[in-house]
């Protein structure tokens, strides 16, 4: 079920600002036990509801992440063509990563009890 929330010309609808606060940070989530692929990433975002993406957001972020220290990359053959970059999380994306978390439960805990959402 989806809200239809009006958007003004120029503007973002807020549950797409919310998404793209976070994604990072779910991109952190899904390297923290093991390394993948951007694809991976691509297509294991998009099984969760709500969170469908493409590779033209996901690569980008990637960039990104590896300029500012949060993941780093190796390549690594692949059996079904050219060499893959594989990405993992490094002890500052861990870092970053848990301090979101703790925030993340704090506001979700605020929004929750203003709006009676489950506890």
């Amino acid at each position: 079920m989806s809200c239809m929330v009006p958007v003004e010309k120029g503007k973002e609808a807020p549950l797409a600002q919310m998404k793209r606060g976070v994604l990072e940070f779910c991109v952190l989530a899904l390297l923290r036990d093991e390394e993948r692929y951007g694809f991976d990433l691509v297509r294991e975002l998009a099984e969760l509801d709500g969170m469908v993406i493409g590779e033209g957001t996901i690569y980008p972020l990637l960039a990104r992440l590896r300029r500012e220290g949060l993941v780093d990359t190796r390549w690594r053959e692949s059996s079904s063509g050219p060499p893959r970059r594989y990405y993992r999380m490094t002890a500052s994306g861990r870092r970053a990563l848990e301090g979101f978390i703790r925030e993340w439960q704090r506001f979700r805990d605020a929004v929750d009890s203003v709006t009676g959402g489950e506890k």
